[in-house]
């Protein structure tokens, strides 16, 4: 991706930056060196299999845990889950000149979690283990700010993009990986081998990763997490549990109720509250806004798609369709969802440089949204599911990729990590809510007193998260508004011209700030009052 040339730094900027951390190394320097964006992505590779790690274990660990399929499905929902909190809690924790240590404490959760599933005597330790698991997906938007405050301006643009799809990249790769373990050995060597790839990104961390950061340090908003974290699990498990217990089942009706009663408390308490955990506030800008919409949209598709190929290829043949494949086998039909996002990445930095941001994110909602229906009408081929799953990455990785460069442009330097992290959090809870989503067709389309759902079940689920993908392409396309696409058309066009940099940190168009928060390329508003007007 193209970047523009950034702005000299005023005299004496360059002398604040350095020491704006003591010992630290300053941004753009070469003391967190080469080293720094492959350890970075190194980081987010590892968090990023090891989230998907059980999915494709999951008709194995409904034998062996004497669980249902729904049931077993959650090990994946509940590392969703836990991801869509912690991004926001690390993001806040990471403030300061503790973002190494919050790093750290992470991937220790992390290496604590694949210890306690390998060992797990129960399937409710074994959720345990993934839930701590989860905690790791919330690193991505403390890489993305570190990246931010630590790169070059000629590496930033496109090592944030480079991040961004490690989520889909590193799922491709999990898979096999997994497979290739759990056949050979059994289930429990697949998170062994988890707790050695989170002990060897701690040490690259503590190694590599500088300690602290220049953005002030915040207080957590406890009350912000705990009302997010509740509203979401009741909202998942009335989604996931409600075809068993029943539509209007007490129980049903109860979570939803409590869920969206305190969904509800928790964006009022954020848009009340000095420093909130997610600051919904950002969203005001209408490109944000498109951002965030379509990620949650997309998130759905994603993660609903990776369950139903793994699901769909490993049905046994006694139930008249699939492929009976062995987890080896299965892991590799879904390699090429990481080709496709890598293809994906170089693809849409020519695209953005040619015709937008704007115009790349619905793109690659609507390949997603082409590759659903194709996989809902004719997936009787294998050849199909692996055609399906490499357009899968191409769509989302062009529309991963896009997102986070999108946001940096439009909010201040100094909210990066929060909007960042709003955006991780949104994807993380579509992927929830596709996985919970799954676990409830799954659930009504089986025969009572049997194990395997109808086949039907794909055909339905593959056209519900086709639809879902559909809404994300307008969502892309509608809600940036007129002056949105006008302005990324501009800025695709030529470079503005140099601005100051606004007081509070706030960096402006096509600049790199002095105050150590890194570049940001194309607009970027310098106060509130300039976010509002661009957003209207």
């Amino acid at each position: 991706m193209t970047v523009q040339e950034p702005a000299p730094r005023p005299a004496g900027a360059a002398a604040s930056a350095d020491a704006s951390i003591p010992g630290e190394h300053p941004p753009g320097r070469s003391a967190p060196g080469r080293a720094l964006l492959p350890s970075l992505m190194f980081t987010a590779l590892t968090v990023s299999v090891i989230s998907t790690l059980g999915a494709p274990m999951v008709p194995t660990i409904a034998r062996e845990q004497h669980v249902s399929l729904s049931a077993a499905q959650w090990i994946l929902t509940v590392t969703l889950l836990a991801g869509a909190v912690a991004g926001p809690v690390l993001g806040r924790l990471g403030d300061g000149p503790r973002r190494r240590g919050a790093i750290q404490g992470a991937l220790a959760c992390v290496f604590a979690g694949s210890v306690l599933a390998a060992v797990a005597p129960a399937f409710g330790l074994l959720l345990a283990g993934r839930a701590l698991q989860g905690i790791g997906m919330g690193l991505m938007p403390l890489a993305i700010s570190v990246a931010r405050e630590n790169l070059p301006a000629d590496r930033m643009r496109s090592g944030i993009s480079s991040l961004s799809i490690t989520t889909s990249v590193g799922a491709g790769l999990g898979y096999p990986i997994t497979g290739v373990i759990a056949q050979n050995l059994d289930y429990r060597a697949g998170f062994c081998f988890a707790a050695v790839l989170s002990a060897a990104a701690l040490v690259v961390v503590t190694r590599v990763v500088p300690r602290g950061s220049s953005v002030p340090h915040r207080p957590l908003d406890v009350v912000g997490a705990t009302l997010l974290c509740t509203g979401l699990a009741a909202v998942l498990l009335a989604l996931s549990q409600g075809v068993a217990w029943g539509a209007t089942a007490p129980a049903t009706l109860t979570c939803v109720v409590v869920g969206v009663v305190l969904l509800a408390a928790w964006a009022v308490h954020a848009l009340r509250t000095r420093h909130p955990l997610v600051d919904l506030r950002l969203i005001r800008n209408r490109a944000v806004l498109a951002a965030n919409t379509t990620a949650l949209l997309m998130g759905v598709g994603m993660y609903a798609t990776l369950s139903l190929v793994n699901l769909y290829t490993q049905v046994p043949a006694s139930a008249g369709y699939g492929f009976s494949l062995s987890l080896t086998a299965t892991g590799l039909v879904l390699m090429p969802l990481s080709l496709g996002s890598l293809t994906a990445n170089r693809v849409a930095s020519g695209l953005v440089s040619r015709v937008g941001l704007l115009r790349v994110l619905p793109l690659g909602a609507l390949v997603v949204t082409v590759d659903l229906a194709l996989l809902a009408l004719w997936r009787g081929h294998l050849g199909v599911l692996i055609l399906g799953t490499f357009l899968l990455g191409n769509g989302v990785g062009a529309a991963y990729a896009a997102m986070p460069v999108l946001i940096v442009r439009n909010v201040p330097a100094s909210e990066t990590g929060s909007a960042t992290s709003l955006n991780q959090v949104l994807r993380t809870i579509g992927g929830s809510v596709g996985s919970a989503a799954i676990s409830a067709i799954m659930l009504g389309y089986t025969p009572a007193g049997g194990s395997v759902p109808r086949e039907g079940a794909y055909t339905a689920a593959f056209l519900l998260t086709a639809g879902i993908s559909l809404l994300g392409v307008v969502a892309a396309v509608v809600l940036p508004g007129r002056r949105g696409r006008s302005a990324d058309a501009a800025g695709t066009a030529a470079p503005r011209a140099h601005r100051p940099v606004a007081s509070g940190g706030a960096v402006t168009v096509g600049e790199v700030s002095s105050g150590g928060a890194g570049a940001v390329v194309g607009t970027a508003a310098t106060d509130s009052g300039r976010e509002a007007e661009d957003g209207s």
